[in-house]
């Protein structure tokens, strides 16, 4: 049994290369060999999100605080709340973040697939974000 205690993992800043906007990560865990599973906490401030992205054995988003979005490639941007819990599909184009106005937190939970939980793709454009913000 390993017990990690909250606050002895630091936390770190989104990476500029994959987020846009102020984006704050805390590790949860890393699932030892062979067990596959690693998580983190995530917290968006209004207006920020990720690039978008796959993952090639899907990733489930648990909505801890606040009031965020997700949208698939080619679907409509959906309001995420505390409470609900967002599966994404193996290899399906997305991004997730706050709103424009609000911050959120979700927990991210993935698996790796020979060592690799995300696929980076291009950055949502500030259009393709107001596009998703204010939906026709």
């Amino acid at each position: 049994m390993n017990l990690r205690r909250c606050g002895s993992q630091p936390s770190t800043k989104g990476p500029a290369e994959y987020f846009t906007g102020n984006v704050r990560i805390d590790p949860l865990f890393e699932a030892p060999d062979p067990a596959r599973a690693r998580a983190a906490s995530v917290t968006f401030e209004p207006g920020a999100r990720t690039a978008w992205h796959t993952h090639p054995l899907g990733q489930n988003l648990i909505v801890t605080s606040g009031c965020g979005w997700v949208q698939s490639e080619g679907a409509s941007k959906e309001e995420i709340r505390p409470g609900d819990v967002v599966w994404c599909p193996r290899n399906e184009k997305h991004w997730h973040g706050a709103t424009s106005t609000t911050a959120v937190t979700h927990i991210a939970i993935q698996e790796q697939l020979d060592g690799k939980v995300v696929e980076w793709l291009e950055k949502v454009s500030d259009e393709q974000y107001q596009a998703a913000s204010n939906p026709e």
